[in-house]
């Protein structure tokens, strides 16, 4: 497709009534990223040049959201609810110099893919003036139908208005459309509000541009893709959508999922190839797990990086900041935040490492622990190539544990360590025989009292 300018206009100023919630409602996520975050990064990806953002009064959050995904939003407020039509036109001032392509999509439909965007955009750049995007349902009530006529598109109805002939169609309206942008204005200011609600529909500029001899076409989408959420009961639904998607696309990219139903995954996860993730794995933001690595289960990882042949859990969670090189072992019951563990390094059990290097092949013994964080500000704990570091043992930062260097376990290390030196911090142990068998005699012959 040659280089068309595109303005994306969402409708996003939904307060979240339905959702009984404070925050509005484009702001509840799906797989870890707003609903609007999905429609402006799929709007991103289609080559959107502008966002017109439409949103109700003192919903500034709104717009840092979409300005967090997109380099360009303006935010336009709209003060009285008229309909669809009349929402678009809040953004009039944006439509002054037209793009080609103008989009109109909605904050609240988070599965909508960018080839379907793209593919909408092929149709206006074939010659199309309106191009609205709908889908086949077994049961499309309470949806409008979309109304063809020697493949052209002629009207969209509402079901309560259909015709028993018309009530028969199943192409039903996902309400998305596209607009030649020389025309969109025009068609917008042509509109009325003479029906039963008094509001300006969108709908209706499929009649207008009919009327004004533009051409107009009905394409198709996936059901599915097309959900809106106007409540908590949708949110799940739209949820379960993306992860089926998801775990598809993980299996079908080379990736075992052992119970894919169990593993949930982030709108941003990269799965590689031979990676096998057993049940009850989720994946927060930001993860990226390279070939041939293994995540056991129940394991919890967010923004962090597992390299090539790692194996991560049973049990364990990577925190943000996470870097694990090729070969590394984290196990069961092991909690890593903010580090890198370089090659062949294994942290294998009941172990905290966190704000830390730990170098190649380097083995953390169990019950390790690096002493962070002194209430007030964090610490940096490094343990050099090789090094062992025995049980028990706490590691106060800021600590440096040299190349080879042993630790022995139950050590609380407050020194820095040379390479290849022996570091043993203990309590010299006091034993008194037989002291256990006076105590509990002592405490019979009280209670006998």
């Amino acid at each position: 497709m040659t280089r068309r300018t595109c303005q994306a206009i969402i409708l996003a100023a939904g307060q979240g009534t339905r959702m009984k919630s404070r925050k509005p409602k484009v702001l509840h996520q799906v797989a870890g990223l707003s609903m609007l975050g999905h429609v402006t990064k799929v709007a991103s990806e289609a080559g959107v040049d502008l966002v017109s953002l439409v949103v109700g009064p003192e919903m500034d959050d709104v717009h840092k959201e979409a300005s967090r995904i997109h380099p360009s939003v303006n935010a336009h407020i709209q003060t009285e609810r008229l309909g669809t039509a009349h929402a678009v036109l809040a953004a009039r001032a944006d439509m002054i110099d037209a793009k080609d392509d103008i989009l109109v999509l909605f904050g609240d439909t988070p599965l909508l893919r960018t080839e379907t965007i793209l593919k909408m955009r092929e149709k206006l750049a074939d010659g199309n003036d309106v191009v609205v995007l709908g889908f086949h349902s077994d049961e499309p009530d309470p949806y409008g139908r979309l109304l063809e006529q020697n493949g052209k598109l002629v009207a969209i109805r509402e079901g309560k208005d259909c015709s028993q002939e018309e009530f028969k169609v199943n192409f039903c309206n996902g309400g998305i459309m596209g607009f030649a942008g020389q025309h969109l204005l025009t068609l917008l200011d042509s509109i009325d509000s003479n029906n039963a609600q008094g509001e300006f529909y969108l709908t209706d500029a499929v009649e207008k541009a009919n009327e004004q001899g533009l051409k107009v076409l009905a394409i198709e989408a996936d059901e599915a893709e097309l959900q809106g959420v106007n409540n908590r009961m949708q949110l799940a639904k739209v949820e379960a959508t993306f992860q089926y998607r998801a775990r598809v696309n993980a299996m079908t990219n080379g990736a075992t999922l052992t119970a894919p139903e169990t593993v949930f995954f982030a709108f941003d996860t990269q799965i590689g190839k031979d990676v096998l993730i057993e049940p009850n794995v989720i994946f927060a933001p930001g993860v990226t797990v390279a070939d041939n690595a293994e995540i056991r289960a129940f394991s919890y990882l967010e923004d962090a990086s597992v390299g090539e042949r790692c194996i991560v859990g049973p049990y364990a969670r990577l925190r943000p900041g996470t870097i694990l090189q090729e070969g590394a072992k984290i196990g069961n019951f092991v909690e890593i935040k903010k580090s890198l563990i370089e090659k062949g390094a294994k942290v294998n059990h009941l172990s905290y490492i966190g704000d830390a290097r730990i170098g190649a092949k380097a083995n953390i013994g169990a019950g390790t622990i690096t002493c962070n964080y002194d209430g007030y500000e964090k610490f940096k704990t490094d343990i050099g190539a090789g090094a062992f570091i025995g049980s028990n043992t706490s590691l106060v930062a800021p600590a440096t544990i040299g190349d080879g260097a042993f630790i022995g376990a139950g050590s609380v290390i407050t020194q820095p360590v040379n390479a290849d030196a022996l570091a043993v911090s203990r309590s010299k142990p006091v034993v008194k025989d037989k002291w256990a068998a006076s105590f509990r005699a002592a405490k019979e012959k009280k209670s006998k009292r």
